[in-house]
């Protein structure tokens, strides 16, 4: 494959010759490479006609005839690589897409940060504790979060690790679907905890009840259960950081005359990696997936048609989804250039909105949080800013989980910094409960408070 944009040959080391930022530092480069090559050799964790089963379906968003819901975990570890987190999450997922279906009468794609969220970039290489420097915590597929000096090494190893993980969640999620656990007509299937004691469990209970009255009618009709209702398809996304483990999974299928990245069905790069020049968008070019790309106030018009010229030179319908994270106080400052900025490259472009990134803040006891009103202003500021400017906001990425954490201030509970240290788990960055998420879908879905966000 030639690259438009440079006129030089790509292929899925083409990116050694940039500068990668976000990358650890291995000690031991034969082990590395050693590891790398034995990736190689494994069977893909993804297919590709599952790829473009969702760039197809992103198409149709890019159109306004579908929603992109994207959530799961800032970073998932290994230790929660069990049965009860993953069906844990594919509930949530499923329960908000059902309240989404509900309220935006057109169907939903679910799209999970799991099954490669491993990886996470870092403000700086090193970090220290009480006069001792180590290597920072770059998630599990580099090394551990415990402060030791063996546990804090990059250890190649940890990729395999991450791979195999990512497989078992993979795996089992589908074993989920295709057993009929996402089937539209039994949403009981898919109850968590807060169903029982929620103030919102009235209102979903009503939209279940609605749901299931609607496909009974139209079977009893039609004279036959509708396939379609018995499944619903999640697919994978995760970060594409560590580009060593994104290129061991990288194969060009000769039927296609294309390259894929097999490893998720959806990578993003982030702000931090969107450098025009930088490794990360020269390995982005040239893989056939549908990809995401993170925008923030840092984000120039020129940086932007660049990276759209470059990263889908043909203008090819549901491959660039932009991920726009401004913040509540900067949002409707910064959102109306960029999509002017698109429209002038005649591009079709998925716009989602990532209310949690811009959002967040310490509390004066040193704990990163973020306060749910922020969240919401953020998206219903992006509804308003898209619809004024004759563009449709398609899609919410948040993190979440289906945990009864307390980590994100706010919501229906109105949780209080002093109430984060009673659950709070994440390593990383802080998550929506799983009542605060329903909350967040149930507002944009219009059931709460009024009139919905995306009309306000």
């Amino acid at each position: 494959m030639t690259g438009k944009d440079s006129g030089t040959e790509w292929h899925p080391a083409s990116w050694c010759s940039r500068t990668a930022a976000q990358q650890p530092s291995y000690p031991d480069q034969a082990e590395l490479e050693s590891t790398v090559a034995a990736l190689s050799r494994l069977p893909p964790i993804v297919t590709s006609w599952e790829v473009d089963a969702l760039k197809g379906q992103i198409a149709k968003a890019q159109r306004g005839e579908a929603f992109v819901l994207q959530g799961g975990d800032c970073a998932e570890t290994f230790a929660e690589c069990t049965s009860e987190n993953i069906v844990a999450k594919l509930k949530i997922l499923l329960q908000m897409s059902l309240v989404l279906l509900y309220g935006l009468k057109k169907p939903v794609i679910r799209v999970g940060r799991m099954a490669g969220q491993y990886a996470k970039p870092r403000s700086a290489d090193t970090e220290t504790r009480d006069g001792k420097t180590l290597p920072s915590f770059r998630g599990d597929l580099v090394n551990r979060s415990t402060f030791t000096d063996e546990d804090r090494i990059p250890n190649p190893q940890m990729i395999l690790r991450a791979y195999e993980r990512a497989a078992l969640t993979l795996n089992f999620v589908r074993s989920l679907v295709d057993g009929g656990f996402a089937d539209l007509r039994h949403p009981e299937y898919w109850d968590l905890d807060w169903v029982a004691h929620s103030s919102l469990a009235k209102d979903y209970r009503e939209i279940v009840s609605s749901i299931s009255g609607s496909l009974d009618f139209m079977e009893t009709i039609l004279g036959r259960e509708l396939h379609h209702a018995q499944r619903a398809d999640i697919y994978a996304a995760h970060e594409g950081l560590h580009l060593l483990y994104e290129q061991a999974q990288t194969r060009y299928l000769e039927r296609r005359g294309r390259w894929y990245n097999l490893t998720t069905h959806f990578p993003w790069i982030g702000m931090r990696t969107a450098d025009m020049d930088g490794a990360h968008v020269e390995y982005f070019r040239g893989i056939a997936n549908p990809m995401g790309v993170k925008i923030g106030p840092g984000m120039t018009r020129a940086w932007l048609q660049d990276l759209i010229r470059t990263l889908n030179p043909d203008k090819e319908p549901g491959r660039l989804t932009l991920i726009h994270r401004f913040g509540a106080k900067s949002i409707e400052q910064h959102l109306p250039d960029m999509i002017a900025a698109v429209k002038e490259t005649g591009s079709p472009v998925l716009w989602v909105c990532d209310p949690m990134h811009g959002n967040t803040e310490t509390t004066a006891d040193g704990v990163k949080t973020r306060r749910f009103e922020n969240i919401v202003a953020e998206l219903e500021s992006a509804f308003r800013v898209h619809a004024a400017h004759g563009s449709y906001l398609g899609g919410v990425h948040l993190e979440l989980t289906g945990e009864n954490v307390t980590e994100c201030t706010g919501g229906a509970r109105g949780l209080t910094d002093n109430d984060l240290a009673r659950a709070y788990k994440s390593t990383v960055d802080p998550r929506l409960n799983y009542e605060q998420a329903m909350e967040v879908a149930m507002r944009i879905a219009g059931l709460q408070c009024g009139q919905p966000l995306r009309h306000r």
